[in-house]
């Protein structure tokens, strides 16, 4: 299982994010070998926030070998054309490195803004996805197709993607691991392969202190995704690293090929303690 940094988008303090911290999460990433750097995509958001796609883009030339990817960006939102063409930018910068994750997205702010109804944010992203696919699909540029796991969106992901994006935080391995199965028999079903499939959105904070790990899931996280700590405290990474390697290892037997890490904060102390201390204990025989 491959592993990814997500980009520090939102400003963790002050008024406005620290394009620093990008820059140093992707030198981070890149040096640690991690195989790819990501970022999510909002039109609002409730804190300061930094546009994924273009981050992506401003960081290209420093990305090294690493992969780009949106995980996810919102063609029903921004306009299938629009998002096509960034995309494709995108892709000239960074030949053969760029995955296009793309999503309906689940805020009802980012819709407001864009004129498009909440209610109808699936129709509209099915026809924005088809669109999307005919502009830039078929080629080097794969598109996944984000899902919670839902048969509805696992019958999406099957007809038009090129892999499955689920979310950490709202899915758990097994889950995960049963969306596979029946995504596998849709894929049959359609006369097709099986296809990848990977986990966005992994929040992640690598502490000894079990104390510490209650705050940031508790003050840190909880209020940056509006959910209850008691949802989020078994299928995210944060805890200490047998917590973080149990939950990652879970994912790994369950078929997920690459999870894409959100470091809650100290993100190149947090990457070095991931791959360090973390990813080794993946590779342990049990009891080892």
């Amino acid at each position: 299982m491959e592993v990814a940094a997500h980009l520090p988008q939102d400003a963790t303090s002050g008024d406005r994010p620290d394009v620093g911290r990008v820059r140093d999460v992707v030198d981070a990433a890149r040096d640690l070998g991690m195989a790819a750097v990501c970022a999510n995509d909002h039109l609002t958001f409730h804190r300061p926030w930094l546009d994924g796609p273009t981050l992506l883009a401003a960081v290209a030339d420093r990305a090294g070998g690493m992969d780009l990817a949106t995980t996810v960006a919102l063609p029903s939102l921004r306009g299938p054309a629009q998002l096509a063409a960034a995309l494709a930018t995108l892709a000239s910068l960074a030949p053969g490195r760029v995955v296009a994750g793309v999503g309906a997205g689940s805020s009802a702010a980012d819709h407001a803004v864009a004129g498009v109804p909440f209610d109808e944010r699936w129709p509209r992203f099915e026809e924005s996805l088809q669109v999307l696919r005919g502009l830039v699909g078929g080629g080097p540029l794969p598109v996944w197709v984000a899902s919670w796991g839902s048969a509805a969106g696992l019958r999406r992901v099957a007809r038009w993607g090129d892999g499955w994006l689920a979310s950490a935080y709202n899915t758990t391995p097994e889950a995960f691991a049963d969306g596979r199965r029946r995504l596998a028999r849709e894929r049959e079903r359609l006369g097709g392969s099986d296809l990848p499939a990977a986990v966005a959105t992994m929040w992640t904070w690598v502490t000894d202190e079990p104390a510490e790990a209650e705050r940031v899931l508790v003050d840190v996280l909880a209020p940056l995704v509006r959910r209850d700590p008691a949802e989020l405290r078994d299928r995210v990474c944060v805890g200490d690293e047998d917590h973080c390697a149990d939950l990652l290892g879970r994912y790994a037997a369950a078929g997920c090929t690459r999870v894409h890490v959100w470091p809650l904060g100290d993100e190149v102390a947090q990457l070095e303690r991931l791959v360090h201390d973390v990813l080794p204990r993946l590779a342990r025989p049990s009891g080892g």
